[in-house]
This record gives C-alpha cells, structure tokens and sequence, in this order.
C-alpha cells in the first residue's frame, strides 16, 4: 500500500514507534500487552491517517512500502549535514546530532549491521527517519556492564542488543525506574542502577530517532529561546502558507534519499536548507558557522594528532638509540610539531565553534592537557636542547589522546552549552586553564620519571650520575607546583565569586590540596637532603597519584561535591589497571636501586679489605 515518503517518517511512524515502545516497555503481563497493544493499534491507525490528510494533504506518494529502497552508502551527505537542528541546548549541524547519536546508542562512530553494511552517522539517521532498513531488531545498543546483562538474563559475552530485546525487557525497566526514582531524591545510585539508567537513556533517544521527534530542524520565529520542532510540528510556530516550499523539498529530499538520486538529494538538501533559513533569518544559524562545524567533524584533527605523534615517537627513539642520529632527531621532531599544529587546530575550531575556552568536561580537559604536556615538551626541548624531554611528553599525550578516542560513551566529546554556574565567569575560565596546565607540567613530570626509573632499572650507576637529567626534571616540578598553586588560589577566588566562601573542603578542593602538598613535599624533602635523585625520580610518579584523583577519581569514582558538572561514570577499570601497574614498575625500579646499591657497598667494603691486607 502506498505510502508518503515523510508522512512515514514524521507523522505516521511517531505514533507507530512510540505505541509499540509503549507497549513494550509498560506491560508487565502477556494478557495486559496484547490488550494494550490492541487499543495502541486503533489508535495509531486514526492518528495516522489524521496526520497524513493535516500535514500532507495534496503531496504525491514518493514510493511504496514494498517498492525495492536504492542503495544510500554512495550517496553525499555533505548538504544534509548542514543542515541545522537543535539538541542538548545548542543549534549545530545535523553531521553533529547524527554522530554524537549513533555513538550515544552503540559507542561507536559507525555501525556494520547484520548483513555486513557500513552505515555511516547520517545514512543511519535518515534510513531510521524513512524506515528503509528493520533498525528495532538490529542489534546495536550498547550494554557494556556484565553484572546488569546478567541481571537483565542476556549473554555477558554479547555487547550490542536489538531494541526490540531491550524495550521488552520488565527488569530493565524496573531497574531503570528504581535509578530514576532515587536521582529525583537525590540518593545514591550502584553502578548497575547507574548503567540501566544509561540503556534506558539509549532506548529513549532511539524511539525518539525512529519516530522522528528528535530531528529538530523547524527553527523558530523569533526567540533564540524557543524549542525547534520537528516537520510535524510546524502548525506551532508557521503558516501552511509558510511551510508549503519547505514541505516540498521535504519530500524531495526523502525521495531522492530512496531512490539513490544523488544529484536531487544533495540538490533538495541545498534548497531545502535554503528554505528553512528563509523561515527564520536572524535564528537559522549562519552558514559559516555550520561549515566550520562540519570541517572540525570531518577534519578530525586529534585522530590525524595521534598519528603524527605515534610516528614521531618511533623516530625519536630509533634516533636516540643510534646515539648520533641527529637528522632522524630534526625529522622526528618536526613531525611532532606537525602533531602539536593538528591539535591545535582542533582545540582552536572547538573554542570557536563553541564560543568559550575547553572547560568544560573531561573530554576537554584531557585534549586540553594533552596539548599543553606536548607544547611544554617542545618548551624545554628548545631551553635545553634534550631531547629526552619529547621522549617523556609524547607517550604521555598519545595514551591521553587514544584514551579518550577509545571511551566515547565515558567520555563524550560533544560540544555542550556551558552550565550556569560557568557562564561569564572570567575567574573561572583562568582557574580551570591554570589548574589543567599544573596538570600537564606534572604529566611531564610523571613521563620524564619513567623514564629515569627505566634508567635506575637498567643501570643504576649511570643513572645516578646522570645529573643533568636529574636537574631538568626538577625543573618540570617547580613548574608545576607553581601553576598549581596560582590555580588554586584562583579556584577560591572563583569559588567566593560563585558561591559565597574561599574554601568549603569540597572533595574536588580537597584533593588539589592534597596533590599540592605531595608535590611540594617531594621538592623540599629534596632541596632538605631528606632523599636523593631518585627518591624525586619516585615522587614524580607516586604523586602524580594525587593529580589522577583530583582530575578523574573526584569527577569519575566519588562523584560528589558542588563541581557536579564534571561528573560521570566509566573506565575506572582501565585506570585501575594503569595504578597498579604503575606502583608495580615503581616497586621493581626500588628493588634494582636498593640491590645496586647494596652490590655497590660490598664491592667497596671487599676492595677496602684487600687495600688494608
């Protein structure tokens, strides 16, 4: 039976998707679902045809249910992703919503169905839209817990579910109602409340891409402040008058997206996009503006960072390993300043694309950090021409930077609107930046100490007289600790500014405390004669224990305090790991110096006896 192109997708299929979602989700009893799912079928079939004859009176069925849909994978979707829409509080391309959607729902960039296809963010979001592929029984929502799989009764070896399982699934939803329950009431969650509240999340912004209502691209009149709607919803702000062209590319573009007309679909897109902002001038988003977002999307300046910084660090070492490699050295460094241009056209496109500095969350912090541990590096290999300096910097930015391009569900790189408490808040701004670069001087710091533990490992002796390395990474702690202290200094300011008092022993203040007394008790205790060079070699990693706290373990593990906008959950099993191998290396690094130096006594002691014989 024929159908239009966006009735199905904007009209019919809302209330399709959201009866059955319905239906699914509340009934407790297989007596009490089919008797629901039968009125929910009534229903739909009335409000369908209501909303066919309203909105789409008088357009031309673009195709039918049963007619073959035309491959979308060789289509362009640059026009598409244009186009603005309106999501987690800000206006952005709909290249943006469609790649933070798919990877909120799966924990991936892409997803391959069942049948092998490579779908990328946007096909995906308009073959959901036009129902040109069974998305509710592909199985592509992300469960990543093991103890709530098998709660849930499904198989802890299997990440991905269909909709369909988790939508039918009573004990998700209880769970999911218990977490909701104790957030109002401000309670507690376990770590499987945490992760059936995150599901049910995924279930709920899923339904809302099937059915059509998450796609926000009806701008409205006026007021920057008012909700976009979606194309069924354009009778809120709109004359028919008014959305006649606009429903006309409307359909043109969904027809031409079916068919696999890639001229009429990029061309519909265009004029489509036209048209919307012609609805609205002063609030459709600027051209340059979506373009520039696109390019960052696309760009991937981090990932192209990655590379150079990986390649960069292989020719660092094949150079210092030949001892006399000085143009392998000049190659391997130019590569790492093409690394640092990478990221720092990314974190300069993300600043400008959202209008503030990257302050925000962890995903920010951590390129943030990243890029200054880099520049630092570059900083001291230019002051004293060591090249060691690079060799601690740059595996330090590269597990940072693969880190978070591994974790996007833990740690999302959307772009979102600064909280309140955030806004117009120079003290603020200044004490975040200053705070995360002490984070990146002790980063340093930590890579730099590894490596003069290797050192002590292989060869104590000639670590130990190895004072210029000693003196350089002192150097790196001093900067650190300063930073450090000026930040937090600024974050009382901020925090007097913002809620009335200096200091409120909040967990986050606490542990940069903490972290500051650790580092200035390593270099006193040095600068006293308390320990040697390689006890400050130990305290440049031990410590950096502190800052992974006040940085990670307050936001990802406590999860309590007034900076609740830092919050969040994931990868402490990953961080874990990394402590306890960490204290492991340091551990074995002390055994070798307490050996050699006990082997180093004896020889003494037995080349004393023969002397005096």
């Amino acid at each position: 039976m024929a159908r239009t192109i966006l009735s199905a997708s904007f009209g019919y299929a809302s209330n399709h998707h959201a009866a059955d979602r319905i239906v699914c989700v509340t009934a407790a009893r297989h007596d009490q679902r089919r008797e629901l799912q039968s009125r929910r079928l009534k229903a739909r079939l009335l409000i369908s045809i209501a909303a066919a004859t309203a909105l789409f009176r008088g357009v031309d069925y673009a195709a039918s249910a049963d007619a073959p849909v035309a491959d979308s994978s060789t289509l362009d979707f640059k026009q598409w992703g244009l186009l603005a829409t309106q999501d987690g509080g800000r206006r952005k391309p709909i290249d943006t919503f469609a790649r933070e959607t798919l990877i909120r729902i799966t924990g991936k960039s892409t997803y391959t169905d069942n049948s092998g296809r490579k779908w990328q963010p946007n096909d995906f979001v308009l073959s959901a839209l036009l129902e040109t592929h069974d998305w509710k029984n592909e199985p592509m929502v992300l469960v990543s817990f093991g103890k709530l799989k098998e709660q849930l009764g499904f198989d802890k070896t299997q990440r991905r579910f269909s909709f369909a399982q988790l939508a039918g699934s009573i004990e998700l939803q209880r769970l999911a109602n218990e977490a909701q329950a104790l957030k109002r009431a401000e309670k507690p969650l376990d770590r499987v409340q945490q992760e059936a509240l995150g599901v049910s999340d995924r279930l709920t912004l899923f339904s809302h891409v099937l059915d059509g209502s998450a796609l926000l691209i009806i701008p409205a009149p006026t007021n920057e402040i008012d909700t976009w709607v979606d194309p069924s919803g354009w009778s809120k702000y709109y004359s028919e008058a008014q959305f006649a062209p606009v429903q006309g590319q409307l359909q043109t573009l969904a027809a031409a997206y079916v068919n696999g007309d890639a001229f009429n679909f990029s061309r519909g897109t265009n004029q489509f996009r036209e048209n919307l902002r012609g609805l609205s001038p002063s609030i459709y988003p600027q051209e340059r503006q979506l373009r520039l977002e696109y390019f960052y999307n696309h760009f991937e300046s981090f990932y192209r960072a990655i590379w150079c910084y990986g390649i960069a660090l292989v020719i660092l070492i094949a150079a210092h390993l030949r001892k006399r490699g000085r143009s392998l050295q000049n190659i391997g460094v130019a590569v790492a300043l093409l690394g640092v241009a990478f990221q720092a056209s990314g974190i300069t496109m993300r600043c400008m694309i959202a209008g503030r500095p990257p302050v925000t969350n962890m995903y920010e912090s951590i390129i943030w950090v990243s890029f200054a541990v880099s520049v630092f590096g570059m900083i001291f290999f230019a002051r004293y021409r060591a090249p060691v300096y690079l060799l601690a910097a740059l595996p330090v930015t590269l597990i940072a930077l693969l880190l978070v391009h591994q974790m996007p569900i833990a740690m999302p790189s959307s772009i979102d609107p600064l909280v309140p408490v955030l806004r117009d808040n120079f003290w603020l701004t200044v004490h975040v930046l200053t705070i995360t670069l002490s984070y990146a001087a002790f980063a340093l710091a930590m890579g730099f100490g590894h490596i003069l533990l290797w050192r002590y490992a292989r060869n104590p002796a000639a670590a130990r007289g190895d004072a210029p390395m000693h003196f350089w990474l002192y150097r790196v702690l001093q900067l650190g600790v300063l930073l450090l202290a000026a930040g937090t200094i600024l974050g009382g300011v901020w925090a007097n500014y913002s809620w009335g008092r200096f200091w409120g022993w909040d967990p986050k203040e606490t542990w940069a405390l903490i972290a500051l007394l650790c580092y200035i008790l390593a270099l006193h205790g040095r600068l006293a004669g308390w320990w040697t060079q390689f006890g400050l070699a130990v305290a440049s990693v031990v410590c950096f224990l502190a800052v992974l706290m006040a940085w990670y373990g307050v936001n990802f593990v406590l999860g309590k305090g007034l900076h609740s906008y830092g919050f969040g959950i994931g990868g402490e099993t990953y961080v874990a790991i990394f402590v306890l191998l960490d204290l492991l290396f340091v551990a074995f690094a002390i055994w070798r110096y307490r050996t050699s130096k006990s082997a180093v006594a004896a020889a003494g002691e037995i080349q004393g006896e023969r002397v005096t014989a």
